[in-house]
């Protein structure tokens, strides 16, 4: 069995590593606070289903206390990241599978693309080149995540809806070391197909990200509110295009058009998206992986992005203003 290491087990993560241990994959989590107290007393929870089922992920402080691993599942905020790169540093060794389970354009992005933009560094996600080093991108697999959750207690995943964590090598071959996570993964009783072309579904949860996460700090508006509105909805679908010839530059494919995108986030209702939750709960948002890296690549790709340039500066000053 694969040593697994959840590394900032929060809601996805403790959602993951949960449901791992349940079907007889034993996980460590990194964790901190009262959240890993209340796991090594009394166990991680997790409610799902209308179900409650208490696990034992063995729960430590500091990556130290476990060593390399087989495969590190990063479930951090981008920009949370660096900071954590001294405690992640004992858990990677030449052959750890680094899952980058994390929002927005990650630091390995530009890992096998070809040239000009092959190696060069997104520096709004990585500005000193520091991930690119700690967290060697040909180690790294990447993974989308759709599941919601949130932590309703200390050591407890409250787990509203969503199963599926797609992963991809940013190669796009079908590798061992995918094939035998999206096995373990299926047999927790998550969705995990391997995708060729992981970039392009990253884009599709990017796309909206980028518009509706900073329209939301900015105004406080939920999703079926920022998707109704005919103004509000009109700005996050004229940033989305924006994106979607940034990226259409990049080689990505969208399988469907903005508008299918929007409505789909008007599905999901009277929502609060993770930038406002952060705002509200003080904590630092997550601007510059999910909207300042789609301006940065608008810039190399020479497409104008005037909308989401005015809307990043000013989400970034609301930000500092707190």
């Amino acid at each position: 069995m694969p040593s697994i290491c959840v590394f900032g087990a929060g809601a996805i993560g403790g959602l993951l590593a949960a449901r791992l241990e349940m079907a007889g994959t034993p996980v460590s989590i990194v964790a901190r606070g009262a959240h890993l107290a209340a796991v090594q007393q009394d166990g991680l929870v997790l409610l799902s289903g209308g179900e409650r089922m208490v696990t034992r992920p063995n729960a430590v402080p500091h990556g130290d206390a476990i060593g390399p691993q087989d495969y590190l599942i990063l479930t951090l905020k981008a920009h949370s990241l660096e900071p954590a790169l001294p405690q992640l540093a004992p858990l990677v060794g030449p052959n750890t599978t680094i899952v980058a389970a994390i929002n927005g354009i990650p630091w390995w992005y530009t890992y096998g693309l070809p040239a000009p933009f092959g190696g060069r560094r997104v520096t709004a996600v990585d500005p000193a080149g520091a991930l690119w080093a700690a967290l060697p991108p040909a180690q790294c697999l990447g993974s989308i995540v759709y599941p919601a959750a949130t932590i309703a207690a200390p050591g407890v995943i409250d787990h509203t809806y969503g199963d599926r964590f797609s992963l991809g090598e940013p190669d796009g071959s079908r590798s061992d070391r995918a094939n035998a996570l999206s096995a373990l993964m299926i047999a927790a009783g998550l969705k995990a197909p391997v995708r060729p072309r992981i970039r392009d579904e990253l884009w599709v949860k990017l796309w909206g990200n980028m518009a509706f996460n900073p329209i939301s700090a900015l105004t406080t508006a939920t999703l079926d509110v920022i998707t109704g509105e005919p103004e509000s909805r009109a700005l996050a679908r004229a940033m989305m295009l924006e994106g979607q010839a940034v990226a259409e530059k990049l080689g990505i494919r969208f399988a469907i058009d903005v508008e299918k995108r929007i409505d789909g986030a008007a599905e999901v209702g009277h929502h609060k998206t993770s930038m406002l939750q952060d705002m509200e709960m003080g904590r630092p948002l997550e601007i510059e992986a999910i909207l300042g890296a789609v301006v940065e690549l608008a810039g190399w790709v020479d497409v104008a992005a005037p909308i989401s340039t005015a809307v990043l500066a000013l989400v970034r000053q609301r930000a500092a203003m707190r």
